[in-house]
């Protein structure tokens, strides 16, 4: 008896990304690859379904996106400070220029002209 042929994930996303592309039958596919073109079938459904997926590239991608979301939180920590920091010098200006001690007030030079 033959022993069971394995394919690895990224050949049987190949084969379906053919099949899908639409350059050749799912008859031709079969013949090339030396496979039942019910095994196509199946790896289409689980194509379909998200389980021919390469789970290495995922996880890189999973990290970069936690990386981001980091630099993202760090960002709107230093854009809350930043905000609070003019909100406060605007204050403190506002305070320093009233009306009688503000820096457009002069003092006379003794009397009415």
């Amino acid at each position: 008896m033959a022993s069971r042929r394995r394919f690895s994930k990224a050949f049987k996303r190949q084969v379906v990304e053919e099949y899908l592309a639409g350059s050749v039958t799912q008859a031709q596919l079969a013949r090339r690859y030396d496979i039942s073109p019910h095994l196509i079938i199946q790896w289409r459904k689980h194509y379909a379904a998200g389980r021919l997926v390469d789970h290495s590239h995922d996880t890189a991608q999973e990290e970069r996106i936690k990386e981001l979301e980091r630099m993202v939180g760090r960002l709107t920590m230093e854009n809350e400070l930043l905000k609070k920091a003019v909100q406060h010098t605007l204050q403190e200006r506002k305070e320093q220029s009233s009306i009688i001690s503000g820096p457009g007030s002069r003092r006379s030079n003794g009397g009415a002209r």
